[in-house]
């Protein structure tokens, strides 16, 4: 009965699997934005650091939000992911598109050489691959 129960206690005396670090500073599959992830209280959240490729004749804002009182306000800077939890393998939280003036489930995870950054509708997801930033 005592050798059963040993593979039982060593399972439960496991560390749990964490999902690898992603704070750092990341270059947009577009190339044109830096953005910035760090802790935000309990989570990660990130910030566009850098515009690095604007549109042209355009001042960068966040011009499509739903919200008429926010699309004035400056794209760099701007909070695009949020309440991102540690989810094992992956990171999980939310992501802001400026470009269309969404947010969606999002699910990060590291992958050799960058980060693969999803964006998601019910059980539809769009991917991106980030690289770090120098």
């Amino acid at each position: 009965m005592r050798l059963l129960a040993l593979p039982v206690l060593l399972l439960a005396a496991s560390p749990a699997s964490a999902a690898e670090p992603i704070v750092g500073r990341w270059l947009t599959e577009n190339g044109r934005a830096v953005v910035s992830i760090q802790p935000c209280g309990k989570t990660l959240c990130g910030r566009i650091a850098r515009v690095l490729v604007p549109t042209p004749g355009v001042t960068p804002t966040d011009r499509n939000n739903p919200d008429p009182r926010l699309r004035g306000r400056p794209v760099q800077g701007l909070e695009i992911l949020s309440g991102f939890t540690d989810g094992g393998k992956t990171w999980r939280g939310r992501i802001y598109d400026p470009e269309a003036g969404k947010s969606y489930k999002s699910i990060v995870t590291r992958e050799p050489g960058g980060l693969k950054v999803q964006g998601c509708v019910m059980m539809f997801c769009r991917s991106q691959h980030w690289k770090p930033a120098a």
